[in-house]
């Protein structure tokens, strides 16, 4: 039994729990602090731009004298002018040379002078920062450091209280759970005397309709023999009241019993929608067909069904207050035994047969007989469609074929497959219908996540393995599909 809320052992658990996160806590605090990385060693600032010679370049580019200074005059002149057509070219471009070089060192030098004073402000705004962030990360992981015992001073703070506040929940929960049970308890028997209640006025008001009904058959009766026998005179010897009222009381009876089981139909077989959503599966199998007969139509929802696609069909049932109710909703229906009614019409005048939640109240050597006349009375191709309890399935057998006292036998697949090929048919074959909700059968167990390799979880997993192939046999025994129908076509 689970411990309850509040209790010694729940505060023990709880606290066991909060040391192991504490500890866990604290060892990752203790990751991240020696995780922190050093301050990073920065270089020191580069050397400032040297301009020592800077100036002597300036002043010694010039390196080709004037050509009216080199020249002079006299005869010193024609010679010098010779050799200046050798060298001065040279001279000169040496010269535009030097120039150049001399132009771009001065401009270059503004620059890295710039230079060198950006970069040694940038490291030193990294030093700073480096050094700023290290404080930071030392402060967050002291206060992190001091998050534990905080939390520690709440929880002992409140410890106490919420203890007894515990306690008193419990206590308040049990009287509410006591009285939820009781309550629901007291739903639930009113609810059963509702429904019996129901039930009890349901068959008390097809009784007295069935009473009313007899009782105005039997008064136009006497009114008639009256007539009769007022026409007769003293001619024939008098019947004893015990005698004219031994048929009447008999046909009472069957009146009432007849009233009695549209009630049992109308509590436990299912609302006219249920059965018209269940039984509508059924009518792409005669597409195209006339002259469809529905035994035991019930109270009518498959002719329902088959005028709305405006394929012909009649019923017969032996319940004549289910053939009325098919009559008052303008169906063509009578009252009548199956194999009689079959054995009057002609051969070959079938379009098609159908019978839902019939066979299985017939004794056997019956609907051999019928399945045999059904085969003459068939056209070639024509469709039977036979639905049943499928006793395959016990929860249907347990639960819906013997609340049904006018059952005879249940009928397994493979055996009315094989009535059905033994009178003639071919191609028949059987179609489960209804389901067994798959919320309401027997559940698997999980297998419990992060399961070890050793031997102990081995053989868990093979108990449990085992257990939920169990479970699938029974499935397949206790919950599978409600319903069957077998289905053959006339050769």
């Amino acid at each position: 039994m689970a411990s309850r809320i509040g209790s010694d052992e729940e505060i023990t658990r709880l606290k066991q729990a909060r040391d192991a996160a504490d500890r866990a806590y604290n060892d990752a605090l203790t990751r991240v602090d020696r995780a922190l990385p050093p301050r990073p060693k920065l270089p020191g600032p580069p050397r400032a731009f040297d301009h020592q010679q800077l100036y002597a370049v300036n002043q010694a580019w010039r390196v080709a004298p004037k050509a009216e200074e080199f020249l002079g005059t006299g005869w010193k002149r024609r010679l010098r002018a010779w050799v200046w057509e050798l060298i001065g070219p040279i001279v000169e471009r040496q010269q535009h040379f030097n120039g150049v070089v001399v132009d771009h060192l001065n401009r270059t030098a503004p620059a890295a002078v710039e230079g060198q004073q950006a970069v040694a402000a940038v490291l030193e705004a990294l030093g700073e920062y480096t050094e700023a962030l290290e404080a930071f990360q030392s402060r967050l992981i002291q206060y992190a450091q001091q998050i534990t015992p905080f939390v520690d001073t709440k929880d002992y703070e409140v410890a106490g209280l919420s203890r007894a506040m515990m306690s008193a929940l419990d206590g308040l929960s049990d009287e509410v759970r006591k009285r939820a049970e009781a309550a629901v308890a007291r739903e639930q028997r009113y609810t059963r005397q509702v429904d019996e209640l129901r039930t009890t006025v349901g068959q008390v008001q097809h009784g007295l309709l069935a009473v009313r009904g007899r009782l105005e058959g039997l008064a136009s009766g006497e009114a008639a023999g009256a007539r009769d026998d007022a026409a007769a005179g003293e001619a024939g010897p008098a019947k004893s009241d015990v005698d004219q009222a031994a048929p009447a009381m008999s046909d009472l009876d069957a009146a009432v019993d007849a009233y009695a089981y549209v009630g049992f139909e109308n509590l436990y077989r299912g609302s006219r929608d249920e059965i018209r959503s269940r039984l509508a599966e059924y009518l792409p199998l005669f597409e195209g067909a006339s002259d469809v007969l529905d035994i035991g139509c019930g109270r009518g929802e498959f002719l329902d069904l088959l005028r709305e696609r405006e394929i012909g069909a009649r019923g017969v049932d032996v319940n004549a207050e289910m053939v009325e109710e098919c009559r008052a909703r303008g169906l063509a229906a009578s009252t009548g035994d199956a194999l009689t009614h079959l054995a009057a019409l002609e051969d070959g005048s079938l379009g098609g047969l159908f019978a839902a939640q019939v066979v299985e109240h017939l004794q056997p050597d019956y609907l051999v007989r019928l399945l045999n006349v059904a085969g003459r009375k068939l056209r070639p191709g024509a469709r039977i469609v036979l639905e049943t309890i499928n006793p395959r399935c016990w929860f249907a057998f347990f639960d819906g074929y013997i609340r049904d006292i006018t059952h005879v036998r249940p009928l397994h697949p493979d055996t009315l497959t094989y009535l059905l090929g033994a009178s003639g048919f071919q191609r028949a074959t059987v179609r489960y219908l209804t389901p067994y909700p798959d919320d309401g059968k027997l559940q698997h167990i999980r297998l419990p996540d992060g399961l070890r390799s050793d031997g102990e979880d081995r053989a868990l997993a093979g108990a449990v393995e085992t257990f939920n192939g169990n479970v699938d046999t029974l499935n397949d025994l206790l919950f599978t599909h409600l319903d069957y129908a077998a289905i053959g076509e006339r050769a």
